[in-house]
């Protein structure tokens, strides 16, 4: 590991003295991918030159140990600076985990009701409130391509874009089932129900990341439906794009303009497509391992809603807590923190086998 973070630190340096020289001044691009890469290793140097130091303070600290008179301060000196070097060492350890190259895109989210009827398409509006609100939170910009309610205020499906640095590092454990506990506002007998919803996360993939063959699109054009009024768009603005190889079939029709939602059904069949090849080339990989923290399965139960006691449970990591209100508000923090550190003792624990 150490001949690793040597080669690392000279990268880093080698970088910064590019930088500093006439050719990165009169190559904009070149300067702009120097800037890239000290971005890129200078946590992982920096956690390294804590380390190096650290182990020079237990080196010098011990010796002084033979002298009586510095005995004691020299001891302390040598614990203090074995805490530096073990925490800089974990630290260094989860800095050369490997990263998702999809970490720092953007993310394509979808729900659909599932069992439950009404109170599951209800449920389904709270969790895109709760994602919304919480992309808020994070100064991300939330935009909805696709949208199919009912008529009492719920959601059978929505497909919605969020944007913004590193929004897929943190919602890519959402995918799963999402399952509710209730008493439905449409119950009058009082009875807790239990209804599901699925959630999708997918990265926005840029079409030249994933070549599609024009010829194996279907594209069809259709009178976005409305809610009455002036809500209804007079004009064939709405967009179906069919994968016929795949099957795979998108729809949008929250833009007027019709090259704006053929653009966004684009953006959102590629990732679909993109995501397809990824599970195949992980399907071998992921049948050998018993133990996954948001593996994306869509036929997970990832996490329960319980609103009669007041308590989210993720099942991935056995985490209950007991605010349902502030997390429906888009509180998530504490629980995609959890799913992170857990994905990462996972990748720890892998490294070491």
């Amino acid at each position: 590991m150490l001949e690793k973070l040597e080669e690392i630190e000279k990268r880093y340096i080698a970088a910064g003295e590019r930088m500093m020289s006439q050719e990165a001044w009169d190559d904009p691009a070149l300067a702009a991918r120097l800037a890239r890469e000290q971005k890129e290793l200078e946590s992982v140097v920096e956690a390294y030159r804590r380390y190096k130091k650290a182990l020079s303070d237990e080196e010098e600290a011990r010796s002084l140990l033979s002298d009586p008179e510095l005995r004691e301060m020299a001891e302390e000196e040598l614990s203090d600076a074995r805490s530096r070097a073990e925490a800089a060492e974990e630290e260094i350890k989860i800095l050369l985990l490997p990263t998702d190259p999809n970490d720092e895109k953007n993310v394509i989210m979808e729900i659909r009701s599932g069992v439950g009827g009404d109170e599951s398409a209800l449920f389904a509006a709270d969790l895109y409130r709760m994602y919304a609100m919480y992309a808020q939170m994070k100064g991300w910009k939330t935009d909805i391509a696709y949208l199919n309610e009912t008529g009492i205020g719920g959601i059978k499906e929505i497909s919605f874009l969020i944007e913004g640095q590193g929004a897929y590092s943190r919602l890519k454990f959402e995918s799963g089932v999402h399952r509710v506990q209730r008493v439905p506002e449409t119950e009058a007998g009082g009875r807790i129900h239990t209804s599901t919803v699925t959630v999708a996360v997918l990265p926005e993939i840029e079409e030249v990341e994933l070549e599609i063959n024009p010829g194996d699109l279907q594209i069809d054009t259709f009178r976005s439906t409305g809610a009455g009024g002036q809500k209804v768009n007079k004009t064939e603005s709405a967009i179906r794009i069919t994968h016929v190889p795949t099957g795979l079939v998108v729809e949008c029709q929250d833009e007027r303009s019709q090259y704006k939602n053929k653009d966004r059904a684009m953006k959102i069949l590629t990732s679909r497509l993109y995501e397809l090849e990824r599970q195949k080339r992980d399907a071998a990989v992921a049948a050998e391992r018993k133990s996954q923290v948001g593996t994306g399965m869509r036929n997970e139960r990832i996490r329960t809603y319980n609103f009669p006691q007041r308590r989210v449970t993720d099942h991935r990591v056995n985490l209950t807590l007991y605010r349902i209100d502030s997390i429906m508000n888009g509180d998530l923090d504490e629980i995609i923190d959890a799913l992170v550190t857990a994905h990462r003792a996972e990748l720890l624990k892998a490294g070491e086998e």
